[in-house]
C-alpha cells in the first residue's frame, strides 16, 4: 500500500470508529455500474463538510488492492449487492487530494509536476516487473506502459478537484494547464477503470461547454438521484436525535433545508457537531470564500442586494444556473453570483420551481456574520423577519413541492 496508489482502508475506518456514522455505503454498487463502461467519469460536487471526502475514503477502501476491507462493510448496506463481492478490493486505486499539493500559492508553478512524480514513485514500487517507469516525467505515459505489459487498469479517486479554481482564482494560464492534464489523464485512455472525482465547483464551463466533457455531473443544482448519499436524510437525523436526546425540531430548523432530488438534506457536519456538543449553533466553516462573494454582492447586479435582503426574509428568488462558467471569478449577471451561492451551500435550489432560497438559521448567522460591517440599507429588518418566521419555514417550503 501507498499513500497515493492502493492507499487502503485506514481513513474508512477512523470513520467507521467515530462516535456518529452513518452508512452511506449503497452508494458504493451505483458506482460499480460505471466501472469500465462509457460512463465511468463522475464528477461529484457539494459544499464544505457535506461528506465528500468520506465518501472518496470510502470507495478507496473498498476497491484498494493491497488491504482486506470485508470486515469493515460486514453488515453494511452496500453487501446486500450483487456487484459488491466482484469488486472488493480487486482493483489499483490511485486516490489523490489535489488540495494537499497547493499548500501555498508558491506550489501553483509546480503541482501538476509533483503529482506526477509523487504517483510515478510508488507506481514504480507497485509495479517491479515494469521497470524504468522512474525515468519517465509524464504519468499518463507510466500508465500507459504498465497496461501495455501487465494489462492492469486503474480505478482515480479524487478530492478536492477544483481547489485550483478556489486558489488561483484569477490565473487562467494555471488553470488550464490543470484541465489540459487531467483531460490527457483520462480521455481515451484504456487503463482508465473509473475516474470518480469530488469538490465544491462543478466542472468549470468555456460559454456553454464543460472543460471537461467525458464527465457527468452530479451537483447541488442538478443531483441525478446522489443527493441522499452526500449529507444527512430527514430519516438519518430523526433516528440520531432520539439516540442521543436532542430535540428533532429544533435541529430541523438550524441545519435542514437543501433540496436534492425531491429530499431534505442536512449539513452532516453541523449535525454531527450539534449532537457531539449538545448545542445548536453555527458550526459553519470556510466563511473566507463567502467574504471574497460579498464585494460581487455589493456590486448589486440586476438587483442582486435586494434578493439577498429579501431572502433573509424568507423570500425566494428566481434563479436561472445555465449561465454559470463554474469558477470564483466570472460573473456577468445576478444569476451567476446566486448560482455560486448555491454551489457553496449558502442558499439552496428549487429544481421545480427554478427557485433558489436560503436554507436554514445556521446559513441566516453566516450572511448575519458576513455582512454586519456593511451597513445595508433593510438588513437588520429582514432578519428580524427571518428570525420570527424560521419556525414557518418547513410549511413554506412544503408548500412549493
Amino acid at each position: 500500500m501507498g499513500i497515493y496508489v492502493n492507499p487502503g482502508n485506514v481513513a474508512f475506518t477512523r470513520a467507521l470508529n467515530s462516535e456518529i456514522y452513518i452508512d452511506k455505503t449503497d452508494l458504493i454498487p451505483l458506482v460499480n455500474r460505471k466501472i469500465n463502461t462509457l460512463d465511468c467519469f463522475l464528477c461529484v460536487s457539494r459544499p464544505r463538510r457535506f461528506g465528500k471526502s468520506m465518501a472518496a475514503n470510502m470507495l478507496s477502501a473498498y476497491y484498494s488492492l493491497g488491504c482486506d476491507s470485508a470486515d469493515l462493510f460486514a453488515g453494511r448496506k452496500a453487501t446486500g449487492d450483487a456487484s459488491f463481492p466482484v469488486h472488493l478490493n480487486r482493483h489499483h486505486v490511485i486516490r489523490l487530494d489535489i488540495q494537499q499539493f497547493l499548500e501555498s500559492r508558491h506550489d501553483l508553478c509546480t503541482f501538476i509536476g509533483e503529482i506526477e512524480k509523487a504517483v510515478i514513485r510508488e507506481l514504480e514500487e507497485s509495479f517491479p516487473e515494469c521497470p524504468g517507469l522512474a525515468q519517465e516525467p509524464r504519468l499518463k505515459t507510466v500508465l500507459n506502459e504498465i497496461f501495455l505489459q501487465t494489462r492492469k487498469g486503474f480505478i482515480f479517486i479524487i478530492d478536492e478537484w477544483d481547489c485550483v479554481f478556489r486558489v488561483a482564482k484569477e490565473q487562467k494560464d494555471i488553470q488550464k494547464d490543470y484541465l489540459d492534464f487531467l483531460r490527457g489523464l483520462f480521455k481515451e485512455q484504456d487503463y482508465v477503470e473509473l475516474a470518480y472525482m469530488t469538490g465544491i465547483l462543478p466542472i468549470k464551463k468555456y460559454g456553454e461547454h464543460s472543460a471537461l466533457n467525458l464527465f457527468d455531473e452530479y451537483s447541488m443544482i442538478a443531483p441525478k438521484g446522489l443527493g441522499r448519499y452526500f449529507g444527512f436524510t430527514e430519516e438519518e437525523v430523526r433516528a440520531e436525535c432520539g439516540r442521543h436526546g436532542m430535540d428533532y425540531a429544533e435541529m430541523e430548523s438550524w441545519y435542514d433545508g437543501y433540496l436534492l432530488d425531491g429530499c431534505h438534506i442536512y449539513n452532516p457536519k453541523s449535525v454531527c457537531d450539534a449532537l457531539r456538543w449538545k448545542d445548536f449553533q453555527s458550526y459553519w466553516t470556510g466563511t473566507e470564500t463567502y467574504e471574497a462573494l460579498k464585494v460581487y454582492i455589493d456590486l448589486n447586479f440586476d438587483g442582486l442586494k435586494e434578493a439577498v435582503i429579501a431572502m433573509l426574509g424568507n423570500a425566494r428568488c428566481k434563479v436561472d444556473p445555465a449561465t454559470s462558467q463554474n469558477d470564483m471569478a466570472t460573473f456577468r449577471t445576478r444569476d451567476d453570483v446566486l448560482t455560486l451561492l448555491i454551489q457553496l451551500g449558502y442558499l439552496t435550489y428549487d429544481r421545480e420551481s427554478g427557485e433558489t432560497f436560503i436554507p436554514n438559521r445556521e446559513i441566516i448567522q453566516e450572511f448575519l456574520r458576513s455582512i454586519k460591517t456593511g451597513g445595508w440599507d433593510g438588513l437588520a429588518q429582514a432578519l428580524n423577519a427571518s428570525s420570527k418566521n424560521i419556525g414557518n419555514k418547513r410549511q413554506a417550503w412544503e408548500g412549493h413541492e
